[in-house]
């Protein structure tokens, strides 16, 4: 009985090691390949910012939908201008039809708005007035519509750091 127990315990690590390296793979895939795409952040909740080391993030794309039109799951089908930052087409339950030029972005939704997985930012403790002069959101995304928040960018389009 212990060898199996042994055994079951040993497949189960196994199990979950291969798992935590396919999900490590996987973001580490979109930060190296995925696209760059800068959301317009709306105004930010000055509070966030005075508690601790981290601010909400809201974005402009998420605001002004009709409750109706909003499902539990779906896509944010965005393009994007000249300037690289994305603008809200529609949201659409599947991922397609998709027209040439636009782009996934999975989302999780409630009746009153959306979120695209990337609504806090943390920093480190003492660095709130860099981040103060936040005006976009980096995320990279695949073609799949996963995204990863890589950084906040200022009016200018620059990295803050």
């Amino acid at each position: 009985m212990k060898t199996l127990t042994k055994a079951l315990i040993s497949l189960n690590l196994l199990a979950l090691l291969l798992y935590l390296g396919w999900y490590i793979h996987q973001k580490e895939t979109i930060l190296s390949e995925g696209q760059l795409v800068l959301l317009e952040l709306a105004p930010v909740d000055p509070r966030s910012l005075m508690q601790g080391d981290y601010m909400i993030l809201n974005y402009a794309i998420s605001r002004g939908l009709p409750s109706d039109s909003i499902q539990k799951r779906g896509y944010v089908i965005v393009t994007l201008d000249e300037n690289g930052v994305a603008v809200r087409q529609r949201l659409q339950a599947g991922t397609s039809p998709l027209a040439e030029g636009e782009l996934l972005l999975n989302y999780t939704g409630d009746r009153w708005q959306i979120n695209v997985g990337a609504e806090s930012y943390f920093f480190e403790e003492g660095s709130a007035e860099t981040f103060e002069a936040a005006k976009y959101g980096g995320l990279r995304i695949d073609n799949k519509g996963n995204s990863l928040l890589v950084g906040l960018y200022d009016e200018e389009r620059r990295l803050l750091q």
